[in-house]
């Protein structure tokens, strides 16, 4: 169904889940709590179907965004970087997003060992690489 929104046949995707619906005995448009998940998903879909021109918007190769990857956006990029005052470089607010995001998501941990093994490489290994016998 996603595909056929993106190719911007929303109007069929909702008639495919009204027909669904139907299927399971519910009536168009009902506020039924058999199953509000698929109703919220109808009604959501009829209510932007302006909104929809997924397949306008790739043809130009404009970017397409959800409101969870805007809510995400939002999260991670406005409430750390949006103070009053602030002025961030590229390079420092790339290296605060790319914190934030590994701590959110549980990986600061595992993201640190591995900075670590990459920094002491970089610092250590590779640079007295030359001074090690190598022996069979």
């Amino acid at each position: 169904m996603a595909r056929t929104i993106l190719e911007g046949h929303a109007s069929r995707v909702v008639a495919d889940l009204n027909a669904h619906a139907r299927s399971r005995g519910l009536q168009e448009d009902s506020k039924s709590a058999q199953l509000p998940g698929l109703q919220r998903a109808i009604a959501y879909l009829k209510a932007k179907q302006p909104y929809l021109g997924y397949d306008l918007a790739l043809a130009l190769g404009w970017p397409i965004a959800t409101g969870v990857i805007e809510g995400c956006c939002r999260y991670l990029i406005k409430d750390r970087l949006d103070v009053t005052g602030a002025r961030w470089s590229l390079t420092g607010a790339e290296a605060v997003l790319l914190l934030r995001a590994v701590i959110d998501n549980g990986d600061f941990d595992a993201y640190w060992e591995y900075h670590g093994r990459l920094e002491h490489e970089r610092q250590h290994t590779a640079r007295y690489q030359q001074d090690f016998v190598v022996a069979a």
